[in-house]
């Protein structure tokens, strides 16, 4: 048994999750060294405590190194579709732009990871994003990604914000200013975590959200003059008042499992504001990205999703092809 799986054990006296009628897919994202990862690490973990336990684990980072024993045993991971270091080769291209170029190849085939999970039938879907969150969320292929989802199920993106580093106001409202643009371009139920409380609890930055005051005396505090990114992030702080309200807000330890029962609980909560499309098929700007990201598609060189599931008898399926015919073995 794993640490994480051990340490998740002692937060058992946490309420038992209602499973809904349909899956809920948890979109996370979140700045490079903010433990997304090891959070979703973590709520895997949890979720396989309660009486249903059911999750999907999908990976769409094609950079982090593959090891015989992961921690997180991904059912669909974008490493089994596309190789990182080829793209990187084929296409003349640095570390960033071939995780980009390897998300919208993948993105190609989204339609059939979709066929993958519904075939499963899952409570929850779990999506770990690049750690470079730009990648995900301000690309074609992150819209076609996240528009995939939510068309389907009730959808909820989850931004993940390291505690440690929000000791500084100024870090602070920049992670505040970055979770807002991410809710109000992804137009979907937003969670926003503060992570590591075992390391820095995070009471002062609900203060911060609450009360307007104290944030200013904190910005202020050690500062012999206002200085221009002063009275930047002074405007800013006014200007967010309204984002925090509409916020919901968690805090938890990846490490150890501290309030993965409250998370769940608001996911919950996010998950009943979903709206299911009117009518996903209507808007033709809806279709633009992916195909333009189809044009493409003959890159990936005939490969499709993986799914790298285990059965009940211990056995590991290379994909669904029993389950979806027209996907093909690797």
């Amino acid at each position: 048994m794993h640490d994480w799986e051990k340490e998740s054990q002692k937060c058992n006296s946490a309420p038992v999750i209602i499973r809904m009628s349909q899956p809920v897919a948890l979109l996370v994202v979140g700045m490079a060294g903010s433990g997304k990862s090891t959070f979703v690490q973590m709520l895997n973990a949890h979720l396989l405590e309660q009486e249903e336990p059911f999750p999907y684990l999908i990976n769409l980072d094609p950079a982090i190194p593959s090891f015989p024993d992961e921690e997180v045993p991904f059912n669909l991971d974008i490493r089994d579709t596309v190789d990182y270091k080829s793209v990187m080769k084929e296409y003349n291209l640095g570390p960033n732009g071939a995780i980009l170029t390897s998300l919208n190849l993948f993105a190609t085939k989204f339609d059939q990871v979709i066929e993958l999970v519904q075939a499963r039938d899952p409570t929850h879907v779990l999506v770990d994003t690049p750690g470079q969150i730009e990648i995900f969320t301000w690309s074609a292929s992150g819209n076609v990604i996240s528009t995939s989802f939510s068309d389907k199920w009730p959808t909820v993106m989850v931004y993940v914000v390291d505690a440690v580093r929000c000791i500084d106001p100024n870090t602070f409202i920049s992670n505040m200013l970055y979770a807002c643009s991410i809710m109000y371009k992804s137009k979907l139920p937003f969670v926003l975590v503060f992570n590591k409380i075992d390391l820095q609890p995070s009471e002062m930055f609900i203060e911060w959200m609450t009360d307007f005051e104290a944030f200013q005396q904190a910005l202020h505090e050690g500062e012999r003059e206002t200085s221009f990114s002063t009275s930047l992030v002074h405007s800013m702080s006014l200007v967010l008042e309204e984002f925090y309200a509409q916020m919901q807000t968690v805090s938890v330890s990846a490490t150890t499992g501290q309030g993965m029962g409250e998370f769940m609980q608001v996911v919950q909560k996010a998950a009943l504001e979903w709206t299911p499309p009117a009518n996903a098929s209507s808007s033709e700007d809806e279709h633009k990205p992916l195909e333009k990201l189809t044009k493409r598609s003959d890159s990936v060189s005939g490969k499709t999703a993986v799914d790298s599931s285990t059965d009940d008898n211990g056995t590991t399926e290379s994909n669904l092809d029993s389950a979806v015919g027209r996907l093909q073995i690797k």
